[in-house]
């Protein structure tokens, strides 16, 4: 548990899992997003956090280096949690070796079930689809130098319909997410 720590928070799109941990009472110090155009930034800007964005497309595809940026950043702000809510880019382990334990992710399936690299987005649940699975959900785990393999913290079920899409079915996981992500954050920082 990590009582009175300050939360960061990366993004790279809307920002629908920040504002699940903004709505949660989750103090948040820092946003940081990979896109300057990331709807996320102006929810940060609405609730007054923080905020930096470091372009991905200005480093790529340099990873380590971005990588370095990313952490040079979170120890500037002396954060002591990273959440990905929508991140999508994979950062080098030099981040993950720094945060042991206070890194985690959502991932919008059942892990170990279509998860690592290439699966994000509409492809997780295409290849749910595809596969005939009656459940799928969300998974929050902790972010290791596997792509998705970290332990994990917090895991949710959805039922997968006979009529779904990759859309309809996406509906229904991003609300697990919402749901549990702000949970998992609440139990590591002793809410």
């Amino acid at each position: 548990m990590m009582k009175n720590k300050k939360v960061a928070v990366l993004v790279s799109g809307g920002g629908t899992n920040l504002q699940a941990l903004i709505d949660s009472g989750i103090e948040i110090s820092l946003v940081i997003s990979s896109k300057k155009d990331a709807y996320a930034l102006t929810r940060a800007a609405k609730n007054g956090i923080a905020a930096v964005v470091t372009e991905w497309a200005d480093y790529r595809p340099e990873r380590e280096l971005f990588s370095r940026k990313i952490l040079e950043i979170l120890l500037e702000h002396s954060i002591d949690l990273v959440v990905y809510a929508g991140f999508m880019v994979i950062l080098s382990d030099c981040v993950c070796k720094a945060f042991p334990n206070a890194m985690l992710n959502v991932h919008p399936s059942l892990i170990p079930a279509f998860c690592g690299e290439g699966y994000y987005g509409l492809k997780v649940h295409k290849a749910a689809l595809e596969r005939g699975v009656k459940l799928s959900g969300a998974t929050v785990h902790f972010v290791n130098d596997v792509c998705d393999g970290g332990p994990i913290i917090m895991q949710k079920a959805v039922e997968v319909h006979d009529d779904d899409t990759p859309e309809t079915l996406q509906a229904r996981v991003m609300q697990v997410e919402r749901e549990i992500l702000p949970l998992a954050v609440k139990r590591l920082i002793g809410e």
